[in-house]
């Protein structure tokens, strides 16, 4: 079975539990087995935890798992798009796939429950099919 780690935001840590679920139940039907979860504060130490995972020869994908809300300044989408950009950047350089199943930016609270799902199952798709 083919190794993949999951990265997780623990700002928003029961809704990213829930996200963890999903993905596992993903994982399973698509023959991945989720080796490791590391938990980070935040979606933007994303990039480094899964560089770090990227390493590990083990591991064949990452998917980074977490929500980035809608705030009162543009300082969620500046960060959104920093990560993003960092994550492709890691993807290439490590010819790796990641899976971006963070919610947002701009993430209002009526958007994250019907979320959860699709974006972690789309996460761990997204490796499976890139592999």
């Amino acid at each position: 079975m083919t190794s993949i780690a999951l990265v997780c935001g623990s700002f928003h840590k029961t809704e990213v539990d829930e996200m963890i679920r999903h993905a596992t139940a993903e994982a399973g039907e698509r023959n991945l087995e989720i080796t490791e979860i590391v938990w980070v504060p935040g979606s933007m130490e994303a990039p480094l935890a899964a560089a770090r995972l990227l390493e590990d020869e083990g591991i064949s994908g990452v998917a980074c798992l977490g929500i980035i809300e809608k705030g009162e300044t543009q300082h969620g989408l500046a960060m959104g798009q920093a990560v993003i950009k960092s994550l492709i950047d890691l993807q290439l350089g490590y010819d790796k796939p990641i899976g971006l199943g963070i919610i947002g930016p701009g993430a209002e609270p009526h958007h994250i429950a019907p979320r959860l799902e699709p974006h972690a199952r789309n996460a761990v798709a997204a490796i499976a099919l890139m592999l």
